[in-house]
């Protein structure tokens, strides 16, 4: 496998609703911007990967094909990623092996999301209709005629973990993690709810949607689009050389997919694990030749606080069982950046990019800090089944190979 860098990486600013763009639109100003960001031309682009997660927010079953000419890549292939919450992170990994293998030295990833065009008229606001879509996400004959959400999803996951582990996940912990994460938004230009300082007690005071979750610990809905340019390693040079920035290198990448079906043991899923999130964990950092504690920058998809934290015991940040220890370990100018952005909870969250605006957000951390390794996770789909997890670093390395479930 060849090495594979993220050259370039520009996005739009993160929206509850961008009324004056179109979804087409929202994609041509990523990739102008990124134009902008790598200072080569679009023609050097040979091939894309979109991250779209939903047909519906888009009104069109096959999206991806009016991106095809607009965002210049006529006659050059374009194809689609969709894994719920992970979408921007399986893009990714298609794009990294498109390259990585040796048949392209330039792709496009492009991931963009228009959720709230939907509209429900009897409420007057955009959030049922857009629930009940991504609603579609789930089994159709027994979950969602019971009115199943991504809310209610993932609390099966949190209230079976607080079931295994008494007294962690405790609520006031996490909320002084979203007091912590709207402080950090302020450093974010993109952020949707930057300006937006949320305090601890304002957490406590805000409502429950589904138990144990409460609104303000919660991810936002938002629109948006994020575009990187992944490259081999002479195209990499090139574009620095153009533009300035040196590039940071992708040398470890993966996921997992748990079952679907609950259970008690494999091959059921564990329901308070995120086992997904621990296997994609393991196998990058093996890929990359590091451990967690050489990562220094951390954007992990935090659909809710709750998971934020069993995530980062997954990955090795905290014991399981002590993941209230992540407020520690999140320390302003610590030695850990976790989610500098304001994450999903407070940048935004545009389902098929979010995961790659992530990895924008960890390169530029690395770069203006000089942090030699950074991490990106992105999670999704019913129960959080989907994990996805890659080591950036400063210098190149091409990622081991994994071979039945471990890394060569």
């Amino acid at each position: 496998m060849r090495p594979v860098a993220i050259s370039a990486a520009a996005m739009t600013p993160c929206k509850a609703r961008h009324v004056d763009k179109t979804f087409w639109e929202l994609a041509q100003w990523a990739v102008a911007e990124l134009e902008k960001e790598a200072k080569v031309p679009i023609d050097v682009v040979q091939a894309g990967v979109a991250g779209i997660y939903n047909d519906i927010f888009e009104f069109q079953a096959i999206p991806e094909s009016g991106l095809q000419g607009i965002v210049g890549l006529a006659n050059k292939p374009l194809m689609r990623v969709s894994n719920g919450g992970a979408t921007g992170g399986y893009a990714m990994l298609a794009a990294y092996n498109m390259v990585a293998s040796g048949l392209y030295d330039v792709v496009l990833l492009l991931g963009v999301e228009k959720a709230t065009d939907c509209y429900d008229f009897e409420a007057k606001h955009p959030t049922p209709q857009v629930v009940q879509t991504i609603a579609y996400s789930w089994d159709p004959w027994f979950e969602r005629p019971i009115g199943v959400t991504a809310a209610s999803s993932y609390a099966q996951v949190v209230l079976a973990y607080m079931d295994e582990h008494p007294g962690d996940l405790d609520p006031w912990i996490r909320a002084q993690l979203v007091e912590l994460l709207s402080k950090q938004a302020q450093n974010n230009p993109y952020a949707q709810r930057g300006g937006e300082v949320v305090t601890a007690e304002q957490v406590m005071e805000s409502r429950y949607i589904v138990t144990p979750f409460r609104l303000l610990e919660t991810c936002v809905y938002t629109e948006g689009a994020v575009a990187l340019l992944l490259t081999s390693k002479g195209m990499a040079g090139k574009i620095e050389k153009a533009s300035g920035k040196p590039p940071v290198w992708i040398t470890g990448i993966a996921a997992a997919n748990e079952p679907y079906f609950v259970g008690k043991s494999h091959p059921h899923k564990i329901l308070h694990r995120i086992d997904s999130d621990c296997l994609a964990a393991r196998q990058a950092y093996s890929q990359a030749g590091v451990t967690p504690k050489d990562i220094k920058v951390i954007e992990l998809h935090d659909a809710f606080v709750p998971q934020l934290m069993i995530t980062m015991a997954e990955m090795g940040f905290v014991p399981l069982g002590k993941a209230n220890d992540t407020l520690d370990v999140m320390k302003p100018n610590g030695d850990l950046l976790v989610n500098w952005s304001g994450g999903l909870t407070f940048c935004g969250h545009f389902v098929g990019g979010s995961n790659a605006m992530s990895a924008k957000f960890a390169c530029d951390q690395m770069r203006e800090r000089n942090l030699p390794h950074g991490l990106v996770h992105g999670t999704g789909a019913t129960i959080a089944a989907y994990g996805f997890a890659a080591v950036l670093s400063l210098e190149p390395r091409s990622a081991k190979t994994i071979q039945g479930g471990r890394a060569q």
